[in-house]
């Protein structure tokens, strides 16, 4: 694997709203286009972040100016959306999942309580689109029992072959609970197109509460088989292990022993192509501060080391380490200024990765184009 191009997908503007661009998402449409959504705010978490959507006609070369089409008030409350993920249906329906926070809960408070481990609320969304997200249809809030806590969002929804949707979603706490997380990821289906939503199918989680599976990608092979990438953490030492890989015969429910993959820490969404050929992307912050990324021949083989290449290196000195409680690492998040790639296979055979990097006053989103 090796790469042959690079470039930027948006650049930062520094002291303005759109200074800070992170989570990027990449959709390859029914028509050939990409699309790239990306969250942009004045700092990485503000209350006037907001998604923004790119388009590109030429496997991601250049992109169009960006537009802002979805609103960050939901009934009447004002909020801002985190994260959102573009997912092509048939023709030109295509159906976006995003994450809104509640930002008048507690006013001025950062996403994150250091203190208690729980996180400000939140919700889940939909929207969808008849023209391949042109135009789009107004926010439809996805139900989630409140035993979740403020739910995550953190993979695209997933199209299942019998025609199903599915929703990954993480569990949080609330704000100010003190009680013991107990992590989980559950996934909500639908069989209705997003109109109706089952009780939540637990997917990982380790009963102790000392292993949390975050971050967890989801990707669907050929045959039907479904495939996850954790971003595993250890809260009795503080420490980020390696990726572990889960698999799926049964669209979800059931799934392999977790595998360790021998490289860490936080994984990308996939890139799945028609062979099955997988390419996966990470992050390693605390080792080699870099993103990189390997292939391997189907979803269950071997990442070769020998196809790794590295995508971005962040190129100032830092010592800091993992150290502190699980409180202080949520609390961190927000000093980490590069990560969270996303890849995805084009009708070339290529794959694009994209991914945000920058001082934290200015972040900008890249995209990197490999060849196997």
């Amino acid at each position: 694997m090796r790469i042959v191009e690079r470039g930027v997908v948006n650049s930062g503007e520094a002291g303005g709203p759109r200074a800070v661009a992170t989570f990027p998402s990449i959709t390859r449409l029914s028509d050939g286009d990409l699309l790239v959504a990306y969250r942009v705010g004045s700092t990485k978490d503000s209350d006037d972040e907001t998604i923004e959507i790119r388009r590109s006609s030429d496997e991601g070369r250049s992109w169009n100016d960006p537009v802002q089409p979805f609103s960050s008030t939901l009934s009447g409350r004002c909020g801002s959306l985190k994260v959102a993920y573009v997912t092509q249906l048939e023709g030109r329906r295509v159906v976006a999942s995003a994450l809104w926070v509640d930002r008048g809960a507690f006013p001025g408070k950062p996403l994150f309580n250091e203190e208690t481990e729980g996180c400000l609320p939140m919700e889940i969304l939909i929207a969808e689109s008849e023209d391949l997200g042109r135009t789009w249809a107004p926010w439809r809030i996805v139900p989630v029992p409140q035993e979740i806590g403020p739910p995550s969002l953190t993979n695209p929804l997933l199209r299942l072959p019998d025609g199903r949707w599915v929703l990954s979603i993480e569990s949080n706490k609330d704000y100010l609970d003190t009680s013991r997380w107990l992590q989980r990821v559950v996934y909500l289906y639908s069989e209705d197109a997003g109109h109706s939503w089952s009780t939540p199918v637990t997917v990982s989680q380790d009963p102790s509460g000392r292993i949390f599976n975050w971050d967890q990608r989801a990707g669907i092979a050929p045959d039907g088989r479904l495939v996850t990438f954790s971003w595993t953490y250890d809260r009795e030492t503080s420490v980020y292990l390696n990726i572990h890989r889960r698999l799926s015969t049964d669209e979800g429910a059931t799934w392999t022993q977790p595998e360790d993959l021998g490289f860490a820490d936080q994984a990308s969404h996939p890139a799945i192509l028609p062979d099955g050929r997988t390419v996966l992307a990470w992050v390693d912050r605390f080792e080699t501060r870099s993103i990189r990324a390997r292939s391997a021949s189907a979803i269950d083989a071997r990442f070769d080391p020998a196809s790794e290449v590295l995508l971005y290196e962040h190129a100032s000195v830092d010592s800091r380490v993992q150290t502190g409680g699980t409180g202080e690492m949520l609390a961190e998040m927000n000093l980490w200024s590069f990560g969270l790639p996303f890849a995805e296979a084009l009708p070339s055979g290529d794959v694009l990765v994209v991914y945000y990097a920058g001082p934290l006053s200015c972040m900008s989103i890249y995209w990197t184009r490999l060849s196997l």
